[in-house]
């Protein structure tokens, strides 16, 4: 695509762009410089993307802590107290977050991708999935909401992996119905049966003059990550031979470039892109990954777009003879506070929203701390969600599932019903207890720590680790499968493999599950205390 020399340079270019992002709105500047100085791009090449991943329906703006920190920040150049610090990162957050304001927002958004489409207006809008869930109203309109959100905002390609977890039935029903004129690509979704295709495998278009071709692939392990039953008719997987043999398709049928739209994870991509030839970029999703800059294996690009509808990527291509000879690549913060709302799109969202408002906007508690999910063990939401499952269970431990969808509130800010479904809105929310011995306790945080940190991405198969109450327990990731976890304790005594603990949970895979639904526990908890301490999360010894 471009000789090391060029890739040099253009990274280089592109951590001079991020650290002048941050620069631009330090005081003094006005919100129109500095949106000016930020959002304006000049154009390059002859065919352009946009790309967004993991909104996780947040219609609204948000805040949303990062789980990366100095170390990030180093890599990419962003300057201390910049505004791309403070997207990209958790550095000095509560502070950030009230100098620079909310993020996201799909009436924000909008205005974005129209101004960015002005000067590209060839542009193709790419959604990388998990669109349709994470939200109160996505959960009360099986993702009606966000499917016309996604149709005003433009989008005109689409994957998925929690859009699933509405069943098969709701997705066809979408798919063949509802989503039209946007399409939805899954190359790796399989009956069962006799393995015909799901869904369409990719698309072909010509833009600007030049022969396109996107392949969808959906999140690959959504069987093992999600319910099997809501799915039980369909495979997924990873499907590398038969993604190669699409690209060589694709490529027989003329396209000069080939972009797979993906919701495997950051890591699945990287190795992907190093074994199947022939794709240009991967612009990728689900681990909610925010990079300023894409990482080029070979001669693809391999992008992640982060989550929560806080980032839209712009990717131009300069394609001459048939190929790429060079890109240009931003991943844009959508700062609120520096984009007007649009018009219609705020309309929009308002009329879906005003069925629930009442509902939505019931104050349940004030939160003391700063409350925020991400993190590769535990964020202070999981920890109120353990605390109100132990509490309210008569639980000496609990489990909550390492989720990474979720907003963020600031310390003195209402706890509202709408922020608890925000970690809490799945459709298989029920609460459980159930009686475990230390060995099934310890078996089991073993099994999801390989799943967690596998060396091999391609058995990396869910999200971070489960989040652990009541106990605390040594975690060493290096070490080998059945050795990772060590040094359980429950009140500072070992757990006894052989004695029984209860254990609370939720969000249970096993078709036929009962229980409360995890938000009306939570909101009782809440009710009954009316603020909320700030948080300590619990986390593990890290051993190796």
């Amino acid at each position: 695509m471009q000789n090391a020399a060029v890739r040099r340079r253009e990274f280089l270019r592109l951590l001079a762009l991020a650290a002048t992002a941050g620069a631009t709105l330090r005081p003094g500047t006005s919100d129109a410089q500095a949106a000016d100085e930020l959002y304006d791009l000049p154009h390059f090449g002859n065919l352009s993307m946009l790309h967004m991943t993991d909104s996780h329906a947040q219609l609204l703006p948000v805040h949303f802590r990062e789980p990366v920190g100095e170390a990030f920040a180093a890599k990419y150049g962003l300057a201390p107290g910049s505004a791309a610090a403070h997207a990209f990162t958790f550095l000095d957050f509560e502070r950030a977050a009230r100098r620079y304001g909310k993020v996201g927002g799909y009436a924000h958004l909008a205005t974005l991708v129209r101004r960015v489409r002005a000067s590209r207006p060839h542009a193709l809008f790419l959604d990388g999935g998990d669109t349709w869930q994470g939200s109160a109203t996505s959960l009360w309109t099986e993702g009606a909401d966000m499917i016309g959100a996604q149709k005003l905002l433009g989008v005109d390609i689409m994957t998925a992996h929690w859009e699933f977890t509405y069943g098969a039935e709701r997705v066809r029903q979408a798919v063949d119905r509802e989503l039209a004129p946007i399409e939805f690509l899954a190359q790796n979704v399989k009956t069962v049966d006799f393995e015909d295709p799901v869904f369409k495998p990719y698309t072909l278009r010509s833009l600007n003059g030049v022969a396109l071709a996107v392949i969808g692939q959906a999140f690959p392990y959504t069987p093992i990550a999600n319910p099997r039953h809501m799915v039980a008719e369909w495979t997924f997987g990873i499907q590398e031979l038969r993604l190669q043999k699409m690209v060589d398709e694709v490529r027989a049928k003329g396209a000069q470039v080939v972009v797979l739209l993906s919701h495997n994870g950051w890591g699945v991509d990287l190795k992907l892109a190093a074994r199947v030839r022939g794709i240009d970029a991967i612009l990728g999703g689900h681990t909610h990954d925010g990079f300023p800059a894409p990482a080029v294996i070979g001669t693809t690009l391999v992008t992640n777009a982060g989550s929560s509808g806080k980032f839209l990527g712009v990717l131009d291509l300069d394609v001459k003879g048939g190929a790429v000879s060079g890109y240009r690549y931003r991943l844009l913060p959508v700062f609120a506070n520096l984009l007007a709302p649009d018009a219609a799109m705020a309309a929009y969202i308002e009329r879906v929203r005003a069925p629930y408002r009442v509902r939505l906007q019931e104050k349940l508690a004030v939160t003391e701390g700063l409350l925020y999910r991400r993190g590769t063990f535990n964020g202070t939401w999981d920890q109120l969600l353990l605390d109100a499952l132990m509490q309210v269970k008569g639980a000496e431990i609990a489990f909550s599932p390492g989720f990474r969808w979720g907003s963020t509130l600031l310390p003195g800010d209402a706890i509202t019903f709408e922020h608890l479904m925000d970690q809490t809105a799945i459709t298989y929310p029920q609460s459980t207890l159930n009686e475990l011995t230390g060995e099934q306790v310890k078996a089991l945080l073993e099994d999801i720590a390989d799943n967690a940190f596998n060396p091999d991405p391609y058995l990396q198969q869910g999200g971070d680790m489960v989040r652990v109450g009541g106990m605390t327990y040594a975690c060493n990731p290096l070490a080998k499968m059945g050795q990772r976890i060590s040094d359980m304790r429950l009140d500072s005594r070992p757990l006894e493999a052989a004695k029984r603990y209860k254990v609370a949970g939720w969000a249970p895979v096993a078709e036929g599950a009962s229980g409360e639904p995890v938000w009306e526990l939570a909101a009782r908890y809440l009710r009954a205390r009316r603020s909320i301490a700030p948080l300590t999360p619990n986390v593990p010894r890290l051993t190796g």
